[in-house]
Order: structure tokens, then sequence, then C-alpha cells
């Protein structure tokens, strides 16, 4: 009796499929097993194994295509692409030891009893957007929670999705998708690539198949979706190295392909597609470096702004030029630039230098030998070394240019030190001033620990009219874990602490807005967060307005940055309601990620401009009886006097 049992247990195993192998959820049901007499064609060949085709199942949630993993030379000499084989091996869950967060990758490892039944066979790739296309919104059902914020949702890592190993929903998740097809042999027609090229080679791109996010050119915007949580784009996928040695062609946002033929694997954190030959270029995105038209005018009330992260600017960085050259030729010469990442007067030098007036005064000596002779005065506060992150012995801070024949800081008040906290409140004329101008935004706060602190200034136009700025530099994303990973939703790095920071402004905003509800005030910067994050925004949103919603942008051409598969808008401005009620203006100016290579760009961020009114003395109403023409009729001359004098 056991002998027949046994003999039932042999023919069992021998007879397994590829299907049986791979199964309907992420991890195989025979992990661990031995399984024998394994038949199936031989799809591709990499450096160190490869990959097999069975006979399909009548399931879109199972892949027939499987990794055969070995280093034997002999064996990987004895099969050829075409070849219809049978062989023994282990079924595994492969992850990098270094890679703890990755997910498994199921594989067949220590092939043994290999042999070639038949050559020259005939294989017929999974032909994406034709016989399966990838869903277009959410990664994982486990993103998928009651604050609809999706994949963004805070806290992060609340489930593991190796640990639910739940059966795939194709149809519905991006993930699931991918892995559906783990192994297989599948075609992209007409590719075209969503960012730069990574550093190891690989490509995003995105097939003839619906795609959602989709801006002028070409890349995928994180966007909301229908159901309203932020859309994940799962329907790109990375472009691996080449299985024959070839080399993958530089790209950029919008550059189209040639189709690609390779299979499907997950490697270094993300489901890819390792083709069998690199593609070609078919066609690239013509770039002409853009121009805003959006530029000062006349008015004194009407001033053109800008936003800008100047990426690391120190006194010798080989980018001034090109930056300078941005703002006369691109931006237009702003009144006011709100800038990040402005280093010390030794640039990348540990060597406790915090002064930046060497860096920002070559900038400005750069900005007005490109246009001719404009000048621009600067703002800022030098921070503690080494207590504001980034770069070691950098002390990057926010700073402001500006041109003193529009605008100048607020008289009254002594300039802030790094500790020192600026507070509004009420002066001698019952208007806001800062206490410290500029000054820093509550810079003994925990959260603004290893962190670039807000910079306030009180402005005043030509006219004397007052508004009030913000520049601000959240932390980065440093700690995050790759949106393919295990982690459910993936580690957003740091989110909790920018989600305090934005809190601090944006109580120091309500302190302004307590004292003066119609105050002028602008927040701009680098927030390292979008706006579909929308639990770091809470506080925010409650006393300013998103200057892209208010103007009017399509939420798909709403992008400063790149990264992975995704435009997104990690810079950000926000205005009182005394500037939404007067009407605004916003162009995102892509002169570094339309670049035609990462070389071409003088930052890894685009600049911003954009056009307000932070007052508006000339429609102010005037009311019948004397007591009140009376003393408006003064406070206008008054003010035609300061400009005159101005």
């Amino acid at each position: 009796m056991f002998l027949i049992c046994l003999l039932r247990t042999v023919l069992a195993v021998s007879a397994i499929s590829v299907t049986d192998i791979q199964g309907a959820a992420f991890q195989s049901p025979l992990k661990n097993e031995v399984v024998h007499d394994l038949r199936g064609i031989v799809s591709a060949k990499g450096p160190r194994g490869f990959w097999i085709s069975g006979p399909p199942a009548n399931d879109s949630r199972v892949s027939n295509g499987l990794s055969v993993f070995t280093k034997s030379s002999s064996i990987l000499r004895q099969v050829q692409v075409g070849d219809e084989i049978s062989l023994s091996g282990r079924v595994v869950e492969y992850r990098s030891y270094f890679k703890p967060n990755d997910l498994f990758l199921t594989q067949l490892s220590a092939p043994s009893s290999v042999k070639v039944l038949s050559s020259d066979n005939a294989i017929s790739p999974v032909v994406l957007g034709v016989d399966r296309s990838p869903p277009t919104q959410q990664l994982s059902a486990l993103d998928v929670t009651g604050d609809l914020d999706g994949y963004l949702s805070v806290p992060n890592n609340q489930s593991e999705l190796e640990v639910s190993n739940s059966t795939l929903l194709p149809e519905l998740y991006g993930l699931d998708f991918w892995e559906s097809l783990e192994g297989q042999l599948v075609m992209v027609k007409k590719p075209a690539a969503l960012n730069y090229p990574t550093r190891f080679k690989e490509l995003w791109v995105h097939g003839d198949w619906p795609v959602t996010g989709k801006n002028k050119r070409g890349g995928l915007t994180v966007t909301f979706g229908p159901d309203g949580y932020p859309d994940a784009n799962p329907e790109a996928i990375l472009i691996g190295k080449p299985l024959d040695g070839t080399r993958n062609p530089p790209v950029a946002i919008g550059t189209e392909l040639s189709d690609i033929v390779g299979v499907v694997t997950y490697q270094y954190s993300y489901y890819q597609i390792l083709p069998l030959t690199a593609p070609s270029v078919v066609s690239t995105p013509e770039y002409t470096m853009p121009v805003t038209s959006l530029v000062s005018r006349d008015d004194p009330c009407e001033l053109t702004m800008a936003d800008y992260n100047v990426e690391n600017m120190g006194p010798r960085s080989h980018h001034m030029s090109n930056i300078a050259e941005h703002i006369v030729e691109s931006l237009g010469l702003p009144d006011l630039l709100f800038l990040q990442e402005i280093q010390d007067d030794s640039g990348a030098s540990n060597d406790g230098t915090v002064s930046a007036n060497l860096t920002l005064t070559r900038l400005a000596n750069a900005i007005s030998d490109a246009s001719g002779g404009v000048h621009y005065q600067f703002v800022n506060v030098d921070p503690k070394n080494n207590e504001d992150g980034g770069q070691p012995g950098g002390n990057i801070r926010v700073a402001y240019l500006y041109r003193p024949d529009r605008v100048r800081l607020l008289p009254g008040s002594p300039a802030g030190e790094a500790l020192d906290a600026s507070k509004p409140f009420l002066d001698s004329t019952n208007n806001v001033a800062l206490s410290f101008n500029p000054g820093r935004i509550d810079p003994a706060n925990d959260v603004w620990v290893e962190a670039r602190k807000p910079l306030a200034v009180a402005w005043q136009t030509a006219t004397g009219d007052r508004f009030y700025t913000a520049d601000v530099h959240f932390s980065s994303k440093r700690g995050s874990t790759s949106t393919h990973g295990n982690a459910r939703t993936p580690v957003n790095g740091r989110v909790d602490v920018r989600g305090g920071q934005a809190n601090v402004t944006a109580s120091f905003i309500k302190d302004i807005l307590d004292l003066d509800p119609t105050a002028s005030i602008v927040v701009a910067g680098d927030f390292n967060e979008y706006t579909q994050t929308r639990s770091v925004y809470t506080g925010l949103s409650q006393v300013m307005h998103d200057i892209d919603e208010i103007s009017g942008i399509q939420p798909v051409e709403r992008y400063t940055y790149i990264y992975d598969q995704n435009t997104q808008q990690i810079d950000h401005i926000f205005v009182s309601d005394a500037i939404k009620d007067r009407g605004t203006e916003i162009e995102h100016v892509h002169v570094n990620n339309w670049a035609p290579s990462v070389k071409d760009r003088a930052s890894d961020h685009d600049p911003s401009v954009f056009r307000v009114r932070v007052c508006d003395a000339d429609a102010r109403p005037v009311t019948s009886g004397y007591a009140v023409q009376v003393p408006y009729a003064l406070d206008v001359l008054s003010r035609l006097f300061r400009h005159l004098l101005w």
C-alpha cells in the first residue's frame, strides 16, 4: 500500500505544469517543493538563467511563464530560445537579503535533468494593450482605505502584501496585474518614455494601452481618480537591462521607442520587463526653452513672483549661470523670487561656514550680467551649522531675491537670527508687522530638527501697502519605500514630520489673519509632498488656497518634478483669501524637466511663475459723506506721495 501511495505522489508531482507552480496568488502554492519533468519552451535567456513558457491556463490570474535560475554555464549553453525542454528543480520564492521590502519572485532553482525535446518552437508574446491591459488607478487592494488617500494614506506600512498573499485581482490592481504576468514573454507596442533613464539605464514607459494623468509633454501626472483616490499610475512599467547585452537608449519625457519584447520579472524593488534586445528611439520631443507669459506690469499692486529650488547652489556652482539665464529669459525677471537650496559661502565644504552672502551676491550679479543691469537684492537668515539638514557642510536654506524698484522690506523690525522666532503683531499704525523681519517661523520647534526653517518676511509695495510671505522647504522623503514594495501603504518617508511642519506654518499664517483677516499672504516653496497626500495639508488648507486650483490649471499640468513613473508636484504656492479674491495666474515653466537629458538640467525642479495682486487701493469704494471721503482722499494722497519718493 505504501508503494502505491508513493507511486501516486511521484506521478502527481511529475505532471506539474508551469501554471501549477505560479498559481493565482503572489506566492507559489508549491513553494519549496521539488518538481520533476517540468516542461516548457525557452522564451528568453540571460546571464543567470532562462525563462520557460508552458501551456496557458484559462485564468488571467495565472502566469504560464517561469524564471529558471542557474549559474551553470553548461546548462546555459545547452538550452536555446525556442527549445522545448524538460527539467527538474526546486520551487523557491526569491528576495534579495539586501532588499527586505521587495516582493518575492517565483523561480525554479538548481535545475537538473535538463533535456532538449525539440527546437525552433515559436513563442507568441502576450501583446499588452491587445491581449491584456493594465489597470489605471490603484496598485494594491491593501492601499484602498477609508480615508481616500489610497497609496498615500497615513500612517504607512499597515500591512504587507506577501503576508496577505491574496488571490490576484489583475483587472483592478497594478501589482496584481504585473504579478499575473510574472515570467511571461510580453510585447509593449509604441512605448513612450515617462522619465529620464535611471542610473542603471532602466526606462519607465507606458505602451499603447489606456492611461490616466497624461500631460501635454507625454508624462503621467499624479492626479485624483474618479473615485476620489490618488491615481498611482500602475499602468507604467520599468524596462530593465536588455538580455542580449545591448544598451537602452537615452530618453526624456515623451520620447517614443520601437516595440519592446521581453519577459516580466521583479527585481530591485520594481516589476520590470527585461527586453530581449534594446529598443531604438523613434522620435524625441523638440526642446525649446519655455518662457513665461506672466511678466511684470506697471501696476504697483500687481506683482510677479517665482518659486525655484536651485539644487544645492554654492558660490562656485557650475549651474549658477544657467539658473541666472532661466530667471532672466524664462521667468521674465520677476519682482520677487522664493529660492530653496541656497548653500553657504563654502559650498559643500564642511568647514563651519554658515553665511550665504557670497552665494547670493554672485547669483544676483549673474542675473545682472545676463539681463543687462537688472539688480536684485537678497534676504536670508543663516542657520546654525549643520542643523538644517541637506548635504553636510552645505547649510542649505531658503532665501529671497527681490527687485528693490518694486518691493522692499517693511522697516522697523530687526532681522532675526537662526533661533529667533518671528511673530506677527499690530504696530503703532494698527497694521500687522513682524517682530523679526526677516525672521524664521518657530525655529526651535521639534518639527524642524534637521530641516530647513521657513523664512517669513513683511514687505511693502511702492504704494506702501503691506504683504507677507513665507518661503518653505519641508523635510525630504528620505526613508521611503518602493511603490511596488511589500509595505502597504508604501512608506512615505517622514510624512508625519512634513504634516507637522505644514501645521506650524499654518499656525503662523493664522496668527497674521487673526490680526488682519484681509492680509495678503503668500506661502511658497518645496513642500516635498503631493497635494494628493491630503493629511499633510489639512491645517494649511484651512487658511490658504492652492494657487493651481484657484487659477484653473488642469490637474495633469500641475507638476514641477519627476520621480519614477510620475510627473508630480512637490513645489507649491498657497495664497490667502485677499489674494484669491483679486484673481491669480500661475505657470509652471518646465525649463529643466523638458530638457533633452539630465545633464542638460540646471536643477531637478522646475520653477513656477505666478502673478498676484497684493493690494488694490485704486478699487476702494468711496462712500458718500465728508467724514469718510476726506480720510480716504488723504490716504490716497499719502500713498501717491510715498510712491513719488520711492
